[in-house]
């Protein structure tokens, strides 16, 4: 360990992924929608660190792990700022934000009971309104989802 008490000392990551600046309120919510908690690689989860841009943040780090894209998509719902960092032998090697589709299928369930792709068998599907605040639209029955209430609906 160094000697400036005021750096923690996390190992660093030889491959995988590391997915930074996401608002505390929501780490567990990317938690869950990652799948870690069973996963048998080493994980590395980091909550309510100091941020300048977001003032608290998450930090997820996980090893020997790449995530597709579809999976990232739906971080993007519940943390847009968050960044994917991908690490090969210890070092960065792509560095993105996450970001929405235009289109979500399959991805949120739409919260109104009378909607029909909650009475068919068929995937819900949502427009994207605002990425900044993240609304999202049904382009079924016109419903509208907000972020926080979207990470319980995934």
């Amino acid at each position: 360990m160094t000697g400036n008490k005021k750096e923690l000392a996390v190992a660093a990551l030889k491959n995988g992924t590391v997915i930074d600046h996401i608002p505390s309120e929501a780490l567990f919510a990317a938690v869950r929608i990652l799948g870690i908690e069973n996963m048998g690689k080493s994980v590395t989860i980091g909550n309510n660190l100091h941020s300048n841009r977001l003032g608290t943040k998450g930090i997820i780090k996980v090893a020997d792990t790449e995530f597709e894209q579809c999976v990232l998509d739906r971080i993007a719902i519940i943390a847009p700022t968050a960044v994917v960092n991908i690490i090969r032998d210890y070092s960065v090697v792509e560095k993105r934000p996450v970001t929405l589709p235009d289109t979500l299928t399959g991805i949120v369930r739409c919260p109104n009971p009378k909607c029909i792709s909650n009475n068919e068998p068929m995937a819900s599907r949502f427009e994207v309104v605002d990425r900044n605040d993240v609304d999202l639209c049904c382009h079924y029955c016109g419903h509208h989802v907000a972020g926080g209430e979207a990470a319980s609906l995934l």
